[in-house]
């Protein structure tokens, strides 16, 4: 008769190490995504400054641009001042409580500015706000 000699069973382990390195690459991404995150809705353009500026809330406003060439941006896409009208108008349909920010180059011509705000105010919002940024001696 055979006696089987005892076997020494191996216990299952978790290794630490790979699991904290999987843990920091796991956190690495989470911040590099979320600060990619940020909504840029308008085009990057030399916004005028002004001490008595509020913040506003991004999230549910449209925003229109007004480059210093003259150009006009509805949130990122560039427009003609006609279609920019009616998509107002559009937008306005959709959603009687729709907010605009104008976003305009401090370089760009005050007569397109007033006739941006203009055409939102034919279009029926109310709700419009003009973006600035503070002044060098205040944002420190």
């Amino acid at each position: 008769m055979k006696i089987p000699l005892p076997t020494t069973r191996r216990k299952a382990r978790i290794e630490i190490i790979p699991l904290i390195d999987v843990v920091f690459f796991l956190l690495a991404t989470f911040v590099m995504v979320s600060l990619s995150m940020t909504k840029n809705q308008g085009i990057r353009v030399n916004l005028p400054s002004a001490v008595t500026g509020a913040p506003q809330e991004r999230e549910v406003a449209v925003t229109v641009t007004v480059t210093k060439s003259g150009d006009i941006y509805l949130n990122q896409a560039k427009l003609t001042s006609d279609l920019l009208s009616l998509r107002l108008k559009q937008l306005k349909s959709e959603n009687p409580d729709t907010k605009v920010l104008v976003n305009g180059d401090k370089d760009a011509s005050f007569g397109n500015a007033i006739q941006i705000l203009d055409e939102i105010r034919s279009s029926g919002i109310t709700k419009v706000a003009i973006q600035t940024r503070q002044p060098e001696s205040l944002q420190k």
